[in-house]
């Protein structure tokens, strides 16, 4: 009992299968987001790299809108205003699988131009020289090289994702953290249930980052070698 509260986690242990089902849609909803995130990104990033005004130039308005607005107000737009000014009625798993995919392919665009100019022109020329198109040189010699470059920021952008997945939950979709704040609101015992929560969310993440970080550091002992 702290400042008149007495700890109750009987009903948080109860539905805990519940929980932890619930994390399976946050996954659902990351992998879909990072896939559809990182294939928008790769195209955005091409085009600001273009030097065709045609191409830089939307992908530039593309980038500096969805990287400057939250992704939440992202998210509440596509549920509540995209159906209003379309047919197409939306999801609450669609509304957060667009915003949370354009928000991370425009963070994604710059990691990919940023990747790609960290290549040096001889490369470009090279290609060139061998008589390959662009598409070939950018396939072949270009990516391959860039690509493993920007793995850690991809990897970090992922489990970034992962975590965004929650804001899902003020659209009613069923992850996690929807189901622990209905889980509260039946039981009355908010403290219990979000430190649960919190906990189950802690157990998803933490081993990806060591993952992740255990990569960099081998990724740093092989670039030292080289």
């Amino acid at each position: 009992m702290t400042d008149g509260h007495v700890w109750n986690f009987a009903p948080v242990l109860e539905n805990l299968p519940l929980l932890v089902s619930g994390m399976g849609g946050n996954v659902l909803l990351a992998i879909c987001a990072i896939v559809a995130g990182f294939a928008v990104g790769l195209v955005g990033g091409l085009g600001r790299y273009s030097r065709k005004i045609i191409y830089r130039w939307p992908a530039t308005l593309f980038v500096e809108v969805f990287r400057n607005t939250p992704v939440l107000v992202q998210i509440m737009w596509f549920y509540f205003a995209f159906p209003v000014i379309s047919p197409f009625r939306v999801s609450s798993f669609t509304a957060a699988l667009l915003g949370l995919a354009l928000n991370t392919g425009a963070f994604s665009a710059e990691i990919f131009r940023g990747g790609i100019q960290s290549i040096s022109r001889g490369q470009w020329d090279a290609g060139g020289a061998l008589g390959m198109t662009y598409l070939q040189q950018l396939r072949r010699i270009v990516l391959p090289q860039a690509v493993k470059r920007m793995v850690p920021a991809f990897t970090n952008r992922a489990i970034e994702v992962l975590k965004m997945t929650t804001l899902a939950s003020t659209i009613a979709y069923g992850e996690i953290l929807y189901r622990g704040k209905v889980l509260s609101f039946s039981h009355f015992n908010p403290i219990e249930t979000y430190t649960v929560v919190a906990l189950l969310f802690f157990t998803l993440v933490y081993p990806l980052t060591r993952v992740v970080r255990r990569f960099e550091l081998s990724q740093k002992k092989d670039q030292s070698g080289d």
